[in-house]
């Protein structure tokens, strides 16, 4: 079961959202999305969910039956409990008797929210409002699976649950693509996708795109080159695109957040010169 975006263009207006992007996702396994703000994240995963239309390319996904879709707002109805919002969401799928009660009760267990059944939406914490929204995305089990940002912005703990439901699904066979502003989340995916400003810088797994990694970082209090440059800490880090950096520079292992911060620099500093 495989699933994909190929060769998708998307504009709005005089920006370029998509720029000839071409992303899979099997079945069984997680694919993250990363990038900063207008990166093209949303878009990307609006595409496959079919809420986007293409300029130009294809889209192979599940009929909407077959989708679960976690949008970057809350994805549930404050004004509902968290039993009928799930119920609701169920029922649109045909969900109904035993087998929606069996399946809720198993998927409040998982999400330690059994205690919070009766409480409207509106009353839940953000990190469990974000399970609840997980629950509903999943609830029919669908066959493909997007999750836009859904851990940003929770507490520690939930995040943690949040990423052990996302794991179970995807070992339940589900397709899972999500965008995530955790780089630590990105690094457990089975695969990457770095976007910049609507084009792919780099995707692979972890391993891949650290091997495939070329130039030199470097740890500096005073950067040569303020384009070239970016704040970790109490230090900066600079990129040698050619692997040449100054005499007495302090050269670090890159780490994820090193390459993508260096992809996105030489895409936008190729692009100005």
């Amino acid at each position: 079961m495989m699933f994909a975006v190929r060769s998708a263009t998307v504009r709005f207006g005089q920006t370029l959202a998509l720029d000839n992007v071409t992303v899979e996702v099997p079945g069984g396994s997680v694919i993250a999305v990363v990038g900063g703000d207008g990166a093209g994240k949303s878009t990307l995963l609006r595409a496959l969910a079919g809420e986007v239309r293409l300029d130009s390319g294809t889209i192979e996904a599940p009929s909407k039956q077959r989708l679960g879709y976690l949008p970057a707002s809350a994805g549930s109805w404050a004004a509902l409990t968290v039993t009928q919002n799930i119920d609701f969401v169920a029922g649109i799928y045909g969900l109904a008797g035993d087998e929606l009660t069996a399946r809720r009760a198993e998927l409040l267990s998982r999400a330690s929210l059994t205690s919070a059944a009766g409480r409207l939406a509106a009353q839940l914490s953000g990190g469990m409002r974000r399970k609840l929204g997980f629950v509903m995305a999943v609830v029919h089990r669908p066959a493909l699976l997007i999750l836009d940002e859904p851990s940003t912005g929770i507490d520690p703990v939930s995040r943690i649950d949040l990423w052990r439901l996302v794991s179970e699904a995807a070992a339940s066979g589900a397709a899972i693509l999500m965008s995530t502003t955790y780089l630590d989340e990105a690094e457990r995916a089975a695969r990457l996708v770095v976007l910049d400003s609507g084009k792919i810088l780099v995707q692979g797994s972890y391993d891949q795109v650290r091997a495939g990694f070329t130039g030199v970082v470097a740890q500096t209090s005073e950067p040569v080159r303020s384009e070239w440059a970016w704040r970790r800490g109490r230090v900066q880090h600079e990129y040698w695109p050619g692997g040449d950096p100054p005499a007495g520079a302090t050269v670090v292992v890159p780490d994820l957040e090193d390459i993508v911060t260096a992809l996105a620099l030489a895409q936008r500093n190729a692009v100005l010169s």
